[in-house]
């Protein structure tokens, strides 16, 4: 099980300088190597010695997949999206949010049922593209993960403040002579995360468990707020403003405003993406997990936009609280006072069923690139008693409570928002990639040029959207810029026929669906700051050098490694029998 890279590239200064000297050679015959699903699911799996439990089915992907989603949040992002760029009209904000969703759940579902084994992104990017391509994916997901858990964990204090009745501010320490966002100590948060790392280690199917109770709690929580605003709301609301020199009528900023909105709501649904990882962990994969991602999407989007609906109607869309915009539209309410501390309380039931579900991916993910061998095998590990990844996820829960201690909330979010449309964008092109080429037999350019110029058309596209002035000059070449994605996706679609069709399951109206979802993951990355994206590419920049300078290195040593079967770096075969139980190609 051990790898050869102690004793190898990384045995001593003078083994890591020759290693390093072949840098060059290694990294062209490794950054581009592709693995097969034969291999994750036999060999590599097999690195981790037992065998994770198969114990969810669909009702527990279905739990796992709300519970990841509705967390803190909708209790967030609403206020902002309809105070700032929507208006009423956030419902259908929430609405086309959801449909991007679920057109990424759905590439996600094809990749796990042909592939049911726990790296989610990471492994489908593995298959398609290559090493280079999954580690930078792979190792972006830790990253927003780690850092997405430990905000939500501190924003559990103030939810949980708010419900009992104490400021958050009470709950923290500050330390001073910290640089601000980083002086105030968090050790509620801190409890929190390895709490719920020790239920993680202990079993998935208690995990399930938990999350199917918190997550039940929270949806009684939301039904409460979906049931006060239609019965005690004004319908007016939707379309007469608190200030009349504000816009006004259902749409006060236009369809711009809600397709901002829209860009802003959408990481209310990222956690869809973690019930993949579970796959491995699943019972009936070809039944279950269709199921289960599709359906925590669509039921999901529902309850948004019931919630959605039901604030606007309890108060004008500019006189609703950006921060907190549910518990604000109740205060000063007189005999409604006690509905904030109930809100708050069910946040907090959000916010324990989003981190069980992110802390079960993260461990996945790292487990699954700890058996690739471009990280330690450490992590690959399977505690035979648990039947979980046991020291990737005592790691990352470490990892997550030393940030969420003294890290402020606003700092973390700013680091996770487009690595998550980057790891979603990349999943969408390799599901086509994969249709339509298949290794040794298929020739690849027609299909990655076709996959380069549509990329490139809505790039252009969400640049016009950003930045050209409003009018019609505007929409003209917004319109012409669609139209023409719209001629090389059909082109696409007559001149190139599929390379393999999956037998069991796969997404439909190929490939239309992967396309819109390609399209809007761009306009949506468009949304995002100049600073966030600087952010982004300083993070790419040193996983890069990571690789670099160790991962291509450890994946050397683990191609090399006498107990593997076969090298990494040739193109493995998959046997007949087992490629037709997979594929119809």
């Amino acid at each position: 099980m051990e790898s050869s890279s102690d004793s190898s590239s990384f045995s001593s200064p003078r083994a890591y300088l020759r290693a390093l000297a072949q840098t060059p050679a290694r990294l062209a015959r490794r950054a581009g190597s592709v693995s097969t699903s034969y291999e994750e699911m036999s060999r590599v799996r097999s690195r981790s010695g037992p065998s994770m439990a198969k114990t969810l089915r669909w009702f527990d992907l279905v739990g796992l997949g709300v519970g990841g989603m509705v967390g803190a949040g909708v209790f967030v992002t609403t206020g902002t999206a309809t105070h700032r760029d929507a208006g009423p009209a956030v419902v259908l904000s929430y609405f086309i949010a959801g449909v991007c969703a679920l057109l990424s759940a759905l590439c996600y579902t094809e990749f796990a049922v042909d592939m049911p084994v726990a790296g989610g992104a990471f492994s489908y990017l593995r298959v398609t593209f290559g090493e280079f391509a999954a580690f930078l994916t792979g190792a972006n997901l830790i990253a927003e993960y780690v850092m997405s858990n430990a905000a939500v964990a501190r924003s559990f204090t103030c939810y949980f403040g708010t419900a009992i009745g104490v400021s958050c501010t009470k709950w923290r320490l500050t330390v001073p002579g910290f640089p601000k966002g980083f002086n105030e100590i968090d050790l509620l948060a801190v409890a929190l995360v390895l709490i719920l790392t020790l239920i993680i280690c202990y079993g998935t199917r208690e995990s399930s468990i938990v999350n199917m109770t918190l997550t039940a709690l929270h949806i009684l929580f939301i039904v409460f707020v979906i049931v006060m605003g239609f019965s005690k709301g004004n319908w007016k609301n939707f379309t007469e403003p608190g200030d009349p020199s504000h816009p006004g009528g259902f749409f006060p900023y236009g369809a711009t405003g809600v397709f901002n909105g829209a860009a802003t709501v959408y990481f209310s649904y990222i956690g869809y993406d973690a019930v993949s990882t579970m796959a491995e962990e699943v019972k009936k994969p070809v039944k279950d997990i269709p199921i289960g991602v599709s359906g925590s999407v669509i039921l999901v989007t529902v309850l948004y936009c019931l919630m959605a609906a039901s604030m606007s109607m309890l108060l004008p869309y500019d006189m609703i609280d950006k921060d907190v915009p549910f518990a604000g539209v109740f205060r000063g309410s007189g005999s409604w006072e006690w509905v904030p501390k109930a809100i708050g309380a069910g946040a907090s039931f959000g916010i324990l069923t989003s981190l069980i579900v992110a802390m079960l991916g993260q461990a996945r993910y790292m487990c699954v690139i700890g058996r690739s061998g471009i990280a330690p095998t450490w992590f690959a590990r399977v505690h035979p008693r648990t039947s979980t990844p046991v020291n990737a996820s005592a790691f990352l829960g470490i990892l997550t409570a030393a940030i969420a201690l003294f890290t402020d909330l606003n700092v973390l979010l700013d680091l996770v928002s487009i690595g998550t449309l980057f790891v979603f964008y990349m999943v969408a092109n390799a599901v086509i990639y994969r249709r339509y080429v298949a290794a040794g037999t298929t020739n690849p350019r027609p299909t990655l040029s076709f996959l380069s110029a549509f990329s490139l058309t809505a790039v252009i596209f969400a640049l016009l959207w950003q930045l050209a002035p409003t009018g019609k000059p505007k929409y003209f070449m917004l319109a012409a810029c669609a139209l023409v994605a719209l001629g090389v996706l059909q082109v696409f679609h007559f001149t190139v026929p599929q390379a393999r069709k999956p037998e069991f399951w796969g997404v439909p109206l190929m490939p239309w669906i992967p396309c819109v979802s390609i399209f809007l993951n761009i306009f949506l990355l468009g949304t995002r700051s100049g600073p966030a994206f600087a952010r982004f590419g300083i993070f790419s920049g040193a996983v890069v050098l990571i690789y670099v300078f160790y991962g291509v290195h450890a994946s050397v040593d683990a191609e090399g490694d006498p107990s593997t079967d076969q090298k990494y770096g040739e193109l493995a075969r998959e046997p007949e029998g087992v490629q037709n139980l997979s594929l119809k190609v």
